[in-house]
């Protein structure tokens, strides 16, 4: 994996072929709802559009061309929503391009630009007209136009909420699809979803790993460590359910507080950055997300005991754990497996442990 800042992320072999390791009950039903009503849930917020770093990638066009299928009373593809257990509110899972499109041109401008919302390259009759200056039959007509809406709830398993995370990762096709923090950060909002975003502009963290990754690599990494020291017991593969397990376990911080996870994770970094800097992490050229992890988790458990001061000595021991051909077995093959991932948390626990 590679971004534009130059920063590579390898995880070698690690679960690319990951299949989803439960079997799911879900009840659906259909509605349909009239445009002006999903726009109203929409501005009151009962309605949840995910918010990522590529927005609104529809064009002025596409988006003119949606509105005017409904004027005619031309079928349009329905949205799928899912009821968030915590809030009822409904967290939009395919679909958010056509209901952002409807929530703009009843606002008259697009939010991302600013750019007034009049319809272009359409029929004539309804070319350049705002919602605003749109006849009274035809505003009308936009309002009591219908959407079909498809509304899912997970019931088995009951304790979370995992298998919205597959379905997003399926139906989400707009674009170029998601990676697995973007989905995590759609379906998982909440307390531990901002101190993530909190944790990734630590300055220590920026030096180490670079500028912030668009594509929410560098936060999942803090979300691997986290999980990883706090839930090590609990490890299974694939690495992608057991981050999904975590963060939805964790969603609101009840299983660590934002101090704690605050502490744990500055300590750490800031450690390895004074010693190491843009180099850590790096036994070849990119950085390795199980040599990423592994090294954390070491240096928080011996940080546990008190601070570092042998500098010197700490950079010897991370240099001599990259050249142990085990270590380096763990974090270049099969990186997901539970004991590779067991095997090189205790070799890099044990090369910190005496460290002064």
């Amino acid at each position: 994996m590679s971004q534009a800042d130059g920063t590579r992320i390898v995880d070698p072999r690690g679960d690319s072929q990951e299949v989803v390791p439960l079997r799911y009950e879900i009840s659906s039903y259909g509605a349909d709802i009239d445009v002006e009503g999903l726009v109203k849930r929409l501005n009151r917020g009962d309605i949840i559009i995910p918010t990522f770093q590529r927005g609104f990638v529809w064009t002025y066009t596409q988006a003119s061309r949606f509105i005017e299928s409904l004027l005619l009373g031309l079928p349009v593809p329905g949205v799928f929503l899912s009821t968030d257990f915590d809030t009822q509110r409904l967290l939009v899972i395919d679909g958010q391009q056509r209901l952002k499109t409807l929530q703009f041109f009843y606002e008259g401008a697009f939010a991302d630009s600013g750019r007034v919302f009049a319809l272009r390259g359409v029929q004539e009759q309804f070319e350049g007209l705002t919602y605003g200056k749109l006849r009274d039959e035809d505003r009308r007509k936009l309002n009591n136009s219908v959407l079909h809406v498809t509304i899912i709830k997970q019931e088995v398993p009951p304790e979370d909420d995992s298998s919205v995370y597959y379905i997003f990762e399926r139906l989400n096709t707009t674009g170029t699809p998601l990676l697995p923090q973007e989905i995590r950060h759609c379906i998982y909002h909440g307390e531990f979803n901002d101190l993530l975003k909190e944790l990734n502009q630590n300055a220590a963290w920026r030096s180490v790993y670079g500028r912030v990754d668009r594509r929410m690599r560098d936060e999942e990494l803090i979300l691997r460590f986290l999980a990883l020291h706090f839930n090590t017991e609990n490890y299974q593969k694939p690495m992608k359910e057991f981050l999904n397990r975590y963060m939805a376990a964790n969603r609101h911080l009840q299983l660590q507080s934002a101090d704690q996870l605050t502490k744990v994770f500055s300590n750490t970094i800031e450690v390895i950055d004074g010693a190491l800097g843009r180099r850590a992490f790096r036994p070849v050229r990119g950085l390795n997300a199980a040599v990423f992890d592994s090294i954390m988790v070491g240096v928080t458990r011996r940080l546990e005991r008190g601070n570092i001061s042998d500098i010197e000595a700490f950079k010897k021991e991370y240099h001599s754990l990259l050249s142990n051909e085990d270590f380096e077995e763990r974090t270049q093959k099969s990186t997901a497996d539970e004991l590779s991932v067991e095997r090189r948390l205790e070799m890099a626990t044990q090369a910190f442990a005496d460290v002064k």
